[in-house]
C-alpha cells in the first residue's frame, strides 16, 4: 500500500474536522463544513486552500530562457521580471504533458509551479531536454502554498490590489511570503508561497482573519464554473491545446515541442472541441458519461451558484457552438444539456 504524503498543514486540517482523502499521492482535505458553503464563501467573501502538494521547480542559468521557449507553449519572452504566465508543457505530438504557471524571478532565473500528480514526470521531461547552462532543482518540499481567494481576500489579508499574473516578495502577518496574483477559482485573490516552517503560523493568521478553510471539493466546483481545465480530466498528453480551447496560450510563431502539429490543427480546424454545458433536465453529469451525439463528459458536477448540473466534454467541433443541445447519459437515463459560452458562471455586474 502506498504511503500518502502530508503537507505541513495536515494536523490543522484534522483539527478542523476535515474529511481527508487520497489525491495525487497526498492525503488532502476534500471538505470541512461542506462543498457548497465553502464554494459560496469563495464566491461571496474569502476562502483559503492548502495547495502545498503542488510542485515547485527552480530553473536557473544563462540558457534557461531559450530552454523554456523550446519546452513551453507560451512566449516566455513576454514575461518581465516580477511577472507570471500560464502555459503548457507539450510533447512532440502537441499533447499536454501539464499545464503550469511560470514566474520570472530575474533574467535567467524562473520558478515553475506544476500539478502535484505530474511533479516527477515534468521534472524528468524538462531535465532530459535541457542542456548545458541550465540548472533545474525540485524545491517542492521546502515551501508551502496557500491560495486565498474571494472578493474580500485582499481586504482580509491587508494587501493592496495588484495586477493579475504578477508577483512580489512581501510580508503577511510578519511572515515573509511570495505574493502571487494568481488563482484557480475565477475570483480575486492571491497564492502565498511560504517556507515550510512558517506555513502553520500563516494558515492560522489567515483563518483568524476570517478566511473559510476550503477543500478540494470546492476547488473543483469553483474551477468548473469558470471552465478552468483540470489536467487528467479535461486535458492530458493525448489532448491538444487547440481542441481544448487553449490555443490562446500557444505562441505558434515560436518553436516548441509539437508546434508543427498544432499549426496544422489550427489551420485545418480541430475535429473535436471541449464544450461547456449546463443541464436542462435534472441530473448531475460526471466524468466518463457518454454524450449521445458523440464524445463524453470530462468534468461534471453540481453548480452551487446556478443550482443545476454543469460540465465540460469533448464533442464534434460542429456541436460545440453555444445553444446546441446535447444528450448526456446520466446513469442510463438520457438528459438534455445546452452548450454555453465559457465561463459557465459569471458574476452579474
Amino acid at each position: 500500500m502506498q504511503t500518502l504524503l502530508r503537507t505541513p498543514l495536515y494536523e490543522r486540517h484534522v483539527a478542523l474536522g476535515a474529511r481527508m482523502v487520497p489525491f495525487a499521492g497526498w492525503e488532502m482535505p476534500v471538505q470541512y463544513e461542506g462543498v457548497i458553503p465553502e464554494h459560496r464563501a469563495v464566491r461571496e467573501d474569502c476562502g483559503v486552500f492548502d495547495v502545498s502538494h503542488m510542485g515547485r521547480f527552480e530553473f536557473e542559468g544563462p540558457k534557461v530562457p531559450a530552454a523554456l521557449q523550446a519546452l513551453l507553449s507560451n512566449d516566455i519572452d513576454k514575461v518581465a521580471e516580477g511577472g507570471a504566465q500560464y502555459t503548457l508543457l507539450t510533447n512532440d505530438r502537441g499533447g499536454i504533458i501539464d499545464d503550469l504557471i511560470v514566474y520570472r524571478v530575474e533574467s535567467g532565473r524562473f520558478i515553475l509551479i506544476v500539478n502535484a500528480s505530474n511533479r516527477e514526470p515534468d521534472f524528468e521531461w524538462i531535465i532530459g531536454r535541457s542542456g548545458a547552462g541550465t540548472d533545474l532543482r525540485d524545491k517542492s518540499d521546502e515551501f508551502a502554498l496557500l491560495a486565498v481567494q474571494g472578493p474580500r481576500s485582499l481586504e482580509r489579508l491587508e494587501l493592496e490590489d495588484g495586477t493579475p499574473f504578477t508577483w512580489e516578495m512581501g510580508e503577511v502577518a510578519g511572515i515573509e511570503v511570495m505574493v502571487n496574483r494568481t488563482g484557480y477559482t475565477g475570483e480575486k485573490g492571491v497564492e502565498l508561497m511560504v517556507m515550510t516552517e512558517d506555513a502553520v503560523a500563516l494558515w492560522d493568521w489567515v483563518v483568524e482573519r476570517g478566511a473559510t478553510p476550503c477543500g478540494l471539493g470546492a476547488r473543483d466546483t469553483l474551477r468548473l464554473e469558470v471552465c478552468y481545465p483540470l489536467h487528467g480530466n479535461d486535458i492530458d498528453p493525448d489532448t491538444d491545446p487547440i481542441s481544448a480551447g487553449l490555443g490562446w496560450v500557444c505562441a505558434l510563431d515560436t518553436e516548441f515541442s509539437g508546434v508543427e502539429e498544432l499549426r496544422r490543427i489550427k489551420a485545418e480546424g480541430p475535429v473535436r472541441k471541449l464544450a461547456a454545458f449546463v443541464m436542462q433536465d435534472a441530473g448531475i453529469p460526471r466524468q466518463g458519461m457518454a454524450i449521445a451525439e458523440g464524445g463524453e463528459v470530462t468534468s461534471g458536477s453540481h453548480s452551487p451558484m446556478l443550482d443545476r448540473g454543469i460540465g465540460m466534454g469533448y464533442v464534434p467541433a460542429a456541436l460545440a457552438e453555444p445553444g446546441t443541445t446535447l444528450t448526456i447519459d446520466v446513469r442510463g437515463r438520457p438528459r438534455r444539456a445546452e452548450v454555453v459560452k465559457k465561463p459557465i458562471y459569471k458574476k452579474e455586474a
